[in-house]
């Protein structure tokens, strides 16, 4: 007689089974969160907006004021496929749709104006002298002053440093005309010891230097936070291991505190280049009649005195139009060649 080696349960007797204990590590067993889509990680709009209502009610401010005074405004825009004449109605809003249409006549009054390549010519000009001269300071700034021991002191020279930002233009222009004008500091001093005295307020030669080095003074301490900001980040533990292996400052900031700044140095120069073609209305304006229409003339200048000045609106509105364009496309060039050098830019790939 034959017996079975596996004993046979009764019947009617349960079998006991082996309960699979989820792991911590393992995501096979986790169960699809509530919401039954099966997809891990991705909520609905109702939970993210209860979730972040409180960032999103902070920020609503701030993009209204964006909308309100920059999308909107760019509907008046289609002012420049027009010729626009305010004084046709008794609201200008209406006006505009009260002008006729002229459809690229603007456009091409612009492309036939030798002073409009007058001012692009200077304002870029104005844009690589101030890349150039003006970009690099406040780098060389903030690694001065991260380099400082002493806090009392790197607090001092951080609030000299931030002050003229807080100048006015006006005050700007009024500052540098008591020290380089024709009756300044310098010239009166000249001409008490028996020589000439010189006036570079009123120098059409030198004036696109003296516009740079007015914006050095007025700006490049207010532009070392971002980099203060940057290299605040970096572990102080790098620095200790580099100098243990014998890395002097020099090559201390070669390999750990400039790459540090890289990413912050692409964005801002990618923001910067977006920026070109302003190379600062007021600063100009103010000494337009000092130095001469041809040494001070700028994209935003112009279309201030076409557009404010000669109340051409839709002349005005075709230039400021063109000025995007062009800013747009600087932007998005400087971005790809940000993405070829391995950075981020503004907006990722």
């Amino acid at each position: 007689m034959s017996h079975s080696t596996v004993p046979r349960s009764r019947a009617g007797a349960k079998t006991p089974e082996t309960t699979p204990v989820a792991s911590d590590d393992a995501g096979s067993s986790a169960r699809p969160p509530s919401g039954g889509d099966g997809r891990a990680g991705k909520l609905g709009l109702r939970l993210r907006f209860r979730r972040d209502r409180t960032l999103i009610l902070m920020t609503l401010p701030a993009v209204l004021l964006i909308l309100v005074f920059n999308y909107i405004p760019i509907l008046g825009n289609v002012v420049a496929f027009q010729d626009y004449d305010p004084y046709l109605s008794e609201n200008g809003f209406i006006a505009i749709f009260q002008s006729p249409w002229v459809g690229v006549e603007q456009f091409e009054r612009i492309f036939a104006d030798s002073a409009f390549w007058h001012a692009v010519q200077n304002t870029f000009v104005l844009f690589f002298l101030q890349l150039v001269l003006f970009f690099p300071i406040p780098i060389l700034l903030a690694l001065l002053i991260n380099s400082i021991v002493r806090p009392r002191i790197r607090a001092v020279a951080q609030a000299i440093m931030y002050l003229p930002h807080f100048f006015s233009w006006v005050l700007v222009v009024t500052v540098f005309m008591q020290i380089f004008g024709g009756a300044g500091v310098i010239a009166q001093t000249l001409r008490r010891h028996g020589y000439d005295g010189f006036d570079l307020m009123t120098n059409p030669e030198i004036f696109k230097y003296l516009v740079t080095v007015e914006m050095i003074w007025k700006d490049a301490g207010w532009g070392i936070i971002v980099f203060l900001a940057a290299l605040s980040s970096v572990s102080h533990d790098l620095y200790e291991a580099a100098a243990m292996d014998g890395a002097g400052r020099w090559r201390r900031m070669w390999h750990i505190t400039l790459p540090a700044l890289r990413p912050v140095i692409a964005l801002l120069l990618v923001l910067r280049v977006g920026d070109a073609l302003t190379v600062g209305f007021e600063q100009l304006l103010l000494q337009r009649q000092a130095v001469g229409v041809d040494a001070s003339d700028v994209l935003d200048t112009y279309v201030w005195w076409n557009g404010i000045r000669n109340q051409d609106f839709s002349y005005a509105a075709a230039a400021g139009l063109i000025k995007g364009v062009v800013g747009l496309a600087l932007v998005l060039t400087a971005n790809k060649v940000a993405h070829l050098m391995g950075e981020q830019g503004v907006y990722k790939k």
